[in-house]
């Protein structure tokens, strides 16, 4: 007997539907699987057969042919486990087909029959929504995670006994057996912990307007500075200053972490922007994602959040390149034999360094480095690299009246206030068009979306030819302009917003030129 099993395939982080053939049949006794199938896949014949014993199911001895479709996608994972497991099922007769129409199944089976989690069930349940299909069976662990989509039944299973009895269940009694999950609560991949507040940070008044600046227009940020002048404090502090995500960018980053496998059935959606801080001697595969399974990177798992480099010059230089197409596009392509994967990387890029290897460039009366020394140093950020940073603010040394200066340091909340004011007037500017925020401007609308008057442009030919500015550092300065406009609530860039954005590149031309 025939029998058609629909389940869900992840390819990078997008899913789409894919379907279990069984052909159960008379003849000489055999197990055979088709259909571009990983060792991973393959193996599920032994680990199906072994659980439908333990489940007390009597397998005759038949021809049984699975195959697994679309045949030009490569099969990975055991995910495809229990739908194989229903599918024989139904071929032998235990299951009436009718049970599982419009049903979606997914999940790893142990030997003795138990469900296990699977990566992806997030995703593959959105586009189980999208083709209309009634409901979707996944294992216990990943229910929560399933159930944040709604119009879709999310029924949740331990074991296959547990699926089998489900299934053979009549239609009307199926919700008395096991009622479909619902998600009671926003609940969040970290844990809930006391937040940090700007008003922690003495000082530095100069690199907390910078941060603002670069936070209202999503830029990114490079801070410099000597040890313990608060640049990572101070970077720790941003994602409090953006604002909460959408549910639409929540279930974006939601995806990501779904498919790398960190959503489970306690944490079942991103609730607050991600904050990745990976450490200097991290590899470029583990930055970009990709493998022989692929999942995304870091670079993606920061989406709509913040990317924070400490030390960036300790990075291999050939990882800190990965970074080139992800700041430019925002979204990185990563080419495998056996396919090509875009994974998103939104991201606010939050750099910080010392000036030279001792720290204290250019304080000669401590700075023991040799003039050399500081440009091999620096030369480890490429020119590339620094030109696609909108925003570079030095963090100066605090001295010790700043440091028991901080009764009336302004709160996290009150600047958030600000950025949120300043985003609104960007959704209403950029309305009908496909940006949000002021950073993510190409070259060829920025002078649309960023008029100047007459003396503005005056101003800003005679930086351009004073500074000798590449194309894009141009643009960016207008950018960061029109960002600094919107704190200030001002319909047009005025020179005194000029004057300030210029200040965020000066430093590039003290230590780099």
């Amino acid at each position: 007997m025939y029998s058609r099993v629909i389940t869900g395939a992840v390819s990078g982080i997008d899913s789409q539907i894919a379907t279990v053939e069984v052909d159960a049949s008379k003849g000489m006794p055999g197990f055979e699987m088709v259909g571009q199938l990983s060792n991973e896949v393959r193996e599920a014949k032994e680990r199906v057969r072994v659980a439908l014993k333990n489940a007390g199911m009597n397998i005759p001895a038949m021809r049984i042919t699975i195959s697994i479709s679309p045949a030009q996608m490569r099969k990975e994972g055991a995910s495809y486990d229990l739908p194989i497991a229903v599918g024989m099922l139904v071929s032998l007769g235990y299951i009436p087909e009718e049970n599982i129409k419009n049903t979606l199944i997914i999940g790893e089976l142990g030997l003795d029959g138990e469900v296990k989690t699977v990566k992806g069930v997030l995703p593959v349940v959105q586009r189980a929504r999208t083709e209309n299909m009634k409901r979707c069976i996944v294992p216990k662990a990943n229910v929560k995670e399933g159930a944040v989509i709604d119009k879709i039944e999310v029924i949740g299973v331990s074991t296959l006994q547990e699926t089998i009895d489900y299934l053979q269940e009549k239609e009307a009694n199926k919700a008395q057996r096991i009622a479909p999950a619902e998600l009671t609560g926003m609940e969040a991949l970290t844990e809930e912990a006391e937040e940090a507040d700007f008003a922690d940070i003495n000082g530095q008044e100069a690199v907390k307007r910078a941060v603002e600046v670069a936070a209202a227009g999503f830029h990114h940020v490079l801070l410099i500075g000597p040890p313990g002048s608060g640049k990572t404090m101070i970077a720790q502090r941003i994602p409090t200053i953006l604002p909460d995500m959408t549910m639409k960018e929540s279930l974006e980053v939601s995806t990501i972490y779904s498919v790398a496998g960190l959503l489970d059935d306690k944490r079942a959606l991103m609730t607050r922007r991600p904050f990745l801080d990976p450490h200097h001697t991290i590899s470029e595969q583990a930055l970009a994602g990709g493998g022989r399974i692929p999942r995304p990177g870091v670079i993606s798992l920061a989406h709509r959040g913040v990317l924070f480099m400490d030390e960036i010059p300790e990075f291999r230089r050939d990882t800190l390149e990965i970074l080139r197409q992800p700041m430019e596009d925002r979204r990185i392509h990563i080419a495998r034999a056996h396919g090509s994967f875009v994974y998103p990387a939104d991201f606010m890029l939050v750099a910080a360094m010392n000036p030279c290897p001792c720290g204290y460039f250019p304080d000669r009366n401590k700075c023991t480095c040799s003039e050399g020394e500081v440009k091999r140093y620096l030369s480890r950020i490429s020119g590339p690299i620094l030109d696609r940073i909108d925003i570079m603010a030095e963090a100066p040394r605090i001295d010790i009246r700043q440091l028991c200066a901080g009764m009336h340091n302004e709160r996290s909340r009150d600047i958030r206030g600000r950025v949120m004011e300043a985003r609104q007037r960007q959704l209403r500017r950029f309305r009908g068009s496909r940006y949000r925020f002021n950073a993510e401007l190409s070259a060829g609308d920025v002078l649309k979306y960023c008029p100047l008057g007459m003396a503005e442009q005056e101003l800003m030919e005679q930086i351009f030819n004073k500074m000798n500015l590449s194309a894009r550092a141009y643009h960016k300065i207008i950018k960061i302009s029109r960002t600094i406009a919107d704190l200030d609530g001002a319909d047009n860039i005025q020179t005194d917003h000029i004057g300030e954005a210029v200040c965020y590149r000066m430093n590039e031309r003290e230590y780099w030129r």
